[in-house]
């Protein structure tokens, strides 16, 4: 049996989240990245997956995730991007946070409402990872003698493909105005 549990956060309590964030963003000032990265994997690794309610579970893959984003040497994110990730772990790497994590079934609520609230902010650069991440496994699949995918190469491809999308585009409006033209 599952019982689905269900709320809404006013703006308010997105404010309380917020505000709760910039303070760590505040404290992360005098942290190393290594060590908001380290803190951060330590929190992941508190987390017992047995015990751990699937709701969880879930949110920590996506913490896994953006840990990987500014991990991965072949993704390189630009300081801009990586100190936006590095803000966003900030919270996870303070070692109090609302409801402390020992407490069975809710200790992890409060990490996995602000997991949502930063994936909110950086689906963009999540997305962009998930497609490289993606590209860079086909590629290992085509080629096993491959030893790394570089960002670079994924741009390339994706250029390539997002401007054969474009002229096959152009190709169909080209012949749809044909066949209008002949139409009339």
């Amino acid at each position: 049996m599952t019982l689905r549990v269900a709320f809404d956060l006013e703006e308010s309590d997105l404010k309380h989240f917020r505000l709760i964030m910039s303070q760590a963003r505040q404290a992360l000032e005098l942290r190393s990245p290594e060590s908001i990265v380290a803190a951060a994997r330590a929190m992941l690794d508190e987390l017992n997956p047995d015990t751990a309610p699937g709701f969880i579970l879930e949110r920590m893959q996506k913490l896994e995730l953006l840990i990987a984003m500014i991990s991965d040497t072949d993704w390189r994110l630009p300081h801009k991007e990586t100190k936006g990730i590095l803000n966003a772990l900030a919270y996870f790497s303070e070692p109090e946070d609302l409801i402390p994590d020992q407490i069975p079934c809710l200790g992890f609520l409060d990490d996995a409402i602000m997991i949502e609230l930063v994936v909110r902010e950086l689906r963009h650069e999540i997305d962009a990872y998930q497609d490289f991440c993606d590209f860079r496994a086909r590629i290992f699949a085509e080629d096993a003698s491959a030893k790394t995918v570089t960002r670079e190469r994924w741009l390339t491809e994706r250029r390539a493909a997002l401007q054969a999308r474009m002229r096959q585009r152009r190709k169909k409006a080209r012949v749809r105005e044909k066949l209008l033209r002949l139409l009339d």
